[in-house]
C-alpha cells in the first residue's frame, strides 16, 4: 500500500481552474494577485472566481446590485445572535452557527441545480458580511445597522460595523484585504468545503464546514494571534527581546512563513504598505514599526518572511476592529473562494474518499470477555 504524506503535503488532490500558486506567484483564474490587489474591487474578484472571467461594466454593476440587495438577514438570525452568551462565545463559533441556521430559511437549500446554487452563492456572500457586523454590534450593546443598497461591498461592511459611512482609505484597506484573502488554492478550509459537498450535501453545509476549519489558529486565526503578540510586546524597544525569548523557548511566531511559498507570500507587501499608511494616519505608527522590526529580525535569523496575516493584523487594528473579528473578516472574504470551489466541485463531482496508511497491530484473534486479563 502507498505510504502516507503527513498533512497531505505535496499531494495533488484535485484539478481546479480557480486559483494557482506557481513559482511563488498567486493568481486568480490566471490574473496576478498584484494586479487584482491594486486595481480591482472585491465584487470584481467575486465575479472572476465564480465565472472564470473578469466582468464587463454591465456584469460588474449587476453583481454589485445583487450583493447589495441580498445583504439583509432574517430577523430570526439577529434574534439568535442576541441569545448567545456574548461574554464567552467566539465570533467564529457564532458565525459558523449563523450560516448553518441561514440554510433553514432557504426553501431551496437542498436543490442542487446550477442556477439555484449560483443564487444561493450570491445570498450567502452578501449575508455573511451582515452577520459579522451584526454580531459585533450586538456584542457591544448596539443595534444592528441595515445595509445600504447604494454602497459597495467593502463600504457596506464598514457602514454596518460602525454605523457611519467610512473614509476612502478605510474602504480601500478593507477592499484590498478582501481581494487578497479571497482564494488560495486548496487550503485547509477550501479542501474541507469540497470534501463536504462532494457527498452532494448543500452549499450551507459546505460553508459551515469551511468556517469550522478556518476557525483553527493554524489557519484563519493567525492574524488575531499576531495582534495579541504585538499587544504583549507593547513598545518598539521590546520587540527584539520578546522574539529572542520566543526563539529560546522554541515557540512559534504567528504570521511568519508559509508552507506553499519558498520566497515569501506575494500578498504580504500590499497589506504592509496599507499598514504603514493607516498607522501613520491614525497616529499608531508603533504597530507598523514594531512589525517591520520583527519581520526583518526573523527573516535574518530564520529565513522566514511575513505572510499575509502578519500585516493584516495592524491594518484591522488601525481601523478600530476588535481583534477577535479578524478571522471572521477573513471568512467574509474567503467565502467567495469557498463558493467558487463548491460550484466547481458540483460541476464535475466525485466523492472524495482517500485511504489511510494503517499503523495499528496486525490481525488478532478475538478473546472472549471472561478470558481477558
Amino acid at each position: 500500500m502507498t505510504t502516507s504524506a503527513k498533512g497531505l503535503e505535496g499531494i495533488v488532490a484535485t484539478q481546479s481552474s480557480i486559483s494557482s500558486i506557481i513559482d511563488d506567484q498567486l493568481s486568480y483564474v490566471g490574473y496576478r494577485i498584484d494586479d487584482l490587489a491594486e486595481n480591482s474591487s472585491f465584487e470584481e474578484v467575486v465575479y472572476l472566481l465564480w465565472n472564470k472571467k473578469l466582468p464587463n461594466t454591465t456584469e460588474l454593476e449587476k453583481i454589485k446590485k445583487e450583493l447589495a440587495e441580498h445583504m439583509e438577514i432574517p430577523d430570526a438570525i439577529i434574534d439568535h445572535l442576541r441569545s448567545y452568551d456574548l461574554s464567552t462565545v467566539h465570533p467564529m463559533a457564532a458565525l459558523r452557527t449563523a450560516i448553518s441556521l441561514l440554510g433553514l430559511y432557504d426553501n431551496k437549500a437542498d436543490v442542487l441545480e446550477s442556477e439555484v446554487n449560483k443564487q444561493k452563492a450570491v445570498s450567502i456572500q452578501a449575508k455573511i458580511a451582515t452577520i459579522v457586523a451584526a454580531f459585533s454590534r450586538i456584542r457591544n450593546g448596539q443595534d444592528p445597522v441595515k445595509p445600504k443598497k447604494d454602497l459597495g461591498y467593502a463600504e457596506n461592511f464598514l457602514y454596518m460595523l460602525n454605523g457611519k459611512e467610512a473614509e476612502e482609505i478605510e474602504i480601500e484597506a478593507i477592499n484590498k484585504a478582501l481581494v487578497l484573502h479571497a482564494d488560495h488554492e486548496l487550503n485547509a478550509s477550501t479542501f474541507t468545503a469540497r470534501v463536504c459537498v462532494a457527498t452532494l450535501s448543500d452549499i450551507y453545509s459546505g460553508i459551515t464546514a469551511a468556517i469550522g476549519a478556518l476557525k483553527g489558529p493554524l489557519h484563519g486565526g493567525a492574524n488575531e494571534n499576531v495582534m495579541k503578540m504585538l499587544s504583549e510586546i507593547g513598545e518598539e524597544e521590546n520587540a527584539i527581546p520578546y522574539i529572542e525569548k520566543k526563539f529560546e523557548n522554541k515557540e512559534k511566531i504567528m504570521g511568519m512563513g508559509h508552507r506553499v511559498y519558498q520566497n515569501g507570500d506575494p500578498r504580504a507587501k500590499h497589506l504592509k504598505k496599507m499598514s504603514e499608511e493607516l498607522t501613520k494616519l491614525t497616529g499608531q505608527e508603533k504597530w507598523y514599526n514594531m512589525s517591520v522590526k520583527i519581520e526583518d529580525y526573523i527573516k535574518k535569523h530564520k529565513g522566514l518572511p511575513a505572510n499575509v496575516d502578519f500585516y493584516s493584523a495592524s491594518v484591522y487594528h488601525s481601523l478600530g476592529i476588535d481583534h477577535d473579528l479578524f478571522t471572521p473578516i477573513f471568512a467574509v472574504s474567503r467565502t467567495s473562494g469557498w463558493l467558487a470551489h463548491i460550484l466547481e466541485q458540483y460541476e464535475n463531482n466525485r466523492l472524495i474518499r482517500p485511504r489511510a496508511e494503517y499503523t495499528g497491530p496486525e490481525l488478532q484473534d478475538y478473546v472472549e470477555l471472561a478470558k481477558r486479563g
